[in-house]
């Protein structure tokens, strides 16, 4: 079944901006938590040299996935894999680029642990990981509705919560993927991209 939710309608412009930008010319990249797989399609369809490989842990997402690649006919998208952040063997070859999309503040930080540590290991290097949401940035909320969504996510779980970008980038860090650039969204959202032992942007050509 099909599913379709509001927020990757609104968000999937934006990101694939700054995905047209950073992202290499061709390569296989891996959505990781791709929900309803409305964010992946789009990016496929408008990134044609790249190949989409889209994963969620959630098998109501995987059939939404499937319906909307089966629906899209387009020859850059994989099937999607069933795909939980936390395992330690992700079993996938090398890929380009990671990217995921709201997923570390609706999770415990374990789940942003995995992720982490998971591109380190399947990026190439050059590799990048793109991650988007809001952020704390410097102990501090960007806007009054992130704070009250903070307090929402902890309300429903604890172990949620909008995370600090910095304890973010110098977990990544740790891990050898260097923090490059941080791109402001629309409603109060950040873009992070971090690159696998780079020190500075990789080749397009």
């Amino acid at each position: 079944m099909k599913l379709i939710w509001p927020a990757p309608e609104r968000n999937k412009g934006p990101i694939l901006e700054v995905l047209g930008r950073v992202l290499p010319r061709q390569g296989t990249v891996l959505e990781v938590a791709s929900g309803t797989g409305q964010h992946v399609v789009h990016f496929a369809r408008h990134l044609p040299n790249i190949i989409f490989l889209p994963s969620d842990v959630n098998e109501e997402n995987l059939a939404s996935i499937r319906s909307w690649i089966a629906e899209s006919g387009l020859a850059n998208l994989r099937a999607p894999k069933r795909l939980d952040v936390t395992d330690a063997d992700w079993d996938i070859a090398l890929v380009d680029a990671v990217i995921c999309a709201n997923l570390i503040h609706i999770a415990p930080w374990e789940c942003a642990l995995g992720l982490l540590q998971g591109a380190a290991r399947h990026l190439r290097p050059g590799g990048l990981l793109i991650l988007y949401g809001p952020y704390r940035i410097g102990g501090e909320h960007t806007a009054p509705s992130n704070a009250e969504f903070d307090t929402d996510l902890r309300r429903r779980d604890p172990r949620y919560g909008v995370r600090d970008l910095e304890a973010v980038a110098s977990t990544a860090e740790s891990l050898g993927l260097a923090f490059m650039e941080r791109v402001v969204m629309p409603a109060n959202n950040q873009t992070l991209v971090f690159a696998r032992a780079l020190t500075g942007w990789p080749s397009r050509e």
